[in-house]
């Protein structure tokens, strides 16, 4: 398994593997968040490749305070082989490099599966309330 940052070339088929994933909304462009975190010198998309397939893929940021994970995805085929605690360590070791000294992410309430993964690796559920406004409706 090798684990790399995407390229333009790969968006395709990371964004398949999000929507595989069912992690795409509608109100959410994963194309302009493909192409932003790998506009940004403090995001990326890294890639678990198995041979010429993608096999996983997570978006990670630093916002000069803390890190952030989004898009945590593994193709279906390939779930429960450790690929996603791979990219979990690989995106910690990402943010760890620009210095970050935590990392958070945001998981649905109702995804059970994924609150018992992040739990499995360490993560806790935190009592902090998470605010949102849409600025692309104005």
């Amino acid at each position: 398994m090798e684990i790399f940052e995407a390229r333009a070339g790969d968006r395709e088929a990371v964004i398949a593997l999000w929507r595989e994933a069912e992690l795409t909304r509608p109100w959410n462009d994963p194309v302009a968040d493909f192409d932003l975190a790998l506009a940004n010198s403090t995001s990326t998309v890294l890639i678990a490749r198995d041979g010429s397939d993608a096999a996983g893929t997570i978006m990670v940021g630093f916002d000069g305070h803390r890190g952030w994970v989004y898009y945590l995805a593994i193709a279906e085929a390939r779930r429960r082989r450790g690929i996603a605690r791979l990219l979990m360590q690989r995106a910690e070791g990402w943010l760890a490099a620009l210095g970050c000294p935590k990392t958070q992410l945001m998981v649905r309430g109702e995804n059970a599966a994924a609150l018992g993964f992040y739990a499995a690796l360490g993560y806790e559920v935190q009592d902090v309330f998470t605010l949102g406004r849409r600025l692309d409706d104005r």
